[in-house]
């Protein structure tokens, strides 16, 4: 049986335009060579540093973008080439959550309207069927039946995002991108909207992708986690095998920065010397030892690490500058 998603070597790569001309004159490698998947019902963390290309290859998967090369099956059927028309019954299928929901709110617009919207692209229900499906919408998000006579600015933040997770499950989707979706709430909201979406996951059947810089909330939430580092990921694996056992040098960086609630099991924290090194023009090797100026980064030029399995579902970009030697072998000997 075919996974729910599976991404095989997804790549989206802008130009970059210049000269009076604006003739391209290179080319920004958001996602690179990117392979993964989603079973049904699961929750895949993804994660990395802002800029790493998280965002970009959520909205790829949805469709927002067309790739620059590789594929996208649900189900077992690619859709990445398709035309939109061709695309639409699949868009009920895969919905996405956006980080700001104020900007993916049209404000000129009431809640009714913003939540009726999918229905009336899909040619599904009446005008009295979409009056009553609005309010059963905002009822299991949480707010009352008369907000839909509102608009989005009537709303808090935490109030909108709510509605933002009402217009994703409308169509009754079996996969949800969540591209930050808590990160611009306040705390104690964000608890609030992470256990809603955990309660409609089971209620639905939902599989998500977690998009996010916070591990401690992908921790929360996440079955298997994924790593990104420049347009690629560079590990992933089981949630609790990931971050009780980090491989790869930039996973271990990031979970040490993950706030501890007991002092007495307070982390040493690894902090990353170097810059993120430029999209449009990544190195020859293995990005992060170049970043780090790794003595064995030369080693890697032109031999950019590839991902092994070097313990039962768990993945590694195995490059001399960012694992042990052991796992160097381990990936030798598979």
């Amino acid at each position: 049986m075919p996974p729910l998603l599976e991404v095989k070597n997804l790549r989206m790569h802008f130009p970059v335009r210049g000269g009076v001309f604006s003739r391209i004159k290179g080319w920004c490698k958001s996602v690179d060579e990117v392979s993964l998947t989603v079973k049904a019902g699961e929750t895949l963390g993804l994660v990395g540093e802002s800029g790493c290309g998280k965002s970009t290859l959520g909205k790829t998967i949805a469709g927002l973008y067309t790739p620059t090369k590789g594929n996208v099956f649900i189900d077992g059927t690619e859709v990445s080439l398709l035309s939109n028309r061709q695309r639409l019954p699949w868009r009920k299928h895969l919905q996405m959550i956006f980080q700001d929901p104020v900007e993916s709110l049209n404000q000129r617009h009431s809640i009714g309207e913003i939540l009726s919207e999918p229905f009336i692209i899909h040619g599904i229900g009446t005008k009295a069927d979409r009056t009553r499906w609005v309010k059963e919408l905002l009822g299991k998000v949480g707010l009352p039946p008369e907000a839909a006579d509102r608009f989005p600015f009537e709303f808090s933040g935490g109030q909108r995002q709510r509605i933002g997770i009402a217009r994703a499950i409308a169509l009754k989707p079996r996969l949800i991108i969540c591209d930050e979706p808590v990160s611009a709430l306040d705390v104690s909201i964000q608890g609030q909207v992470l256990n809603l979406m955990l309660d409609l996951q089971r209620e639905m059947g939902l599989a998500y992708i977690f998009i996010a810089h916070d591990l401690a909330v992908v921790k929360h939430v996440s079955d298997r986690v994924a790593v990104m580092y420049l347009g690629k990921i560079i590990e992933q694996g089981p949630m609790e095998e990931v971050y009780r056992n980090p491989l790869h040098a930039y996973t271990k960086a990031l979970i040490s920065a993950i706030p501890q609630h007991t002092p007495d099991k307070r982390r040493k924290r690894i902090l990353i010397p170097g810059d993120v090194p430029s999209p449009i023009n990544p190195p020859a090797g293995c990005a992060f030892g170049h970043r780090t100026k790794h003595p064995r980064y030369a080693e890697t030029i032109d031999h950019p690490p590839q991902l092994h399995e070097v313990l039962p579902g768990h993945w590694v970009a195995c490059s001399p500058c960012c694992v042990e030697e052991w796992v160097m072998e381990k990936a030798k000997d598979r």
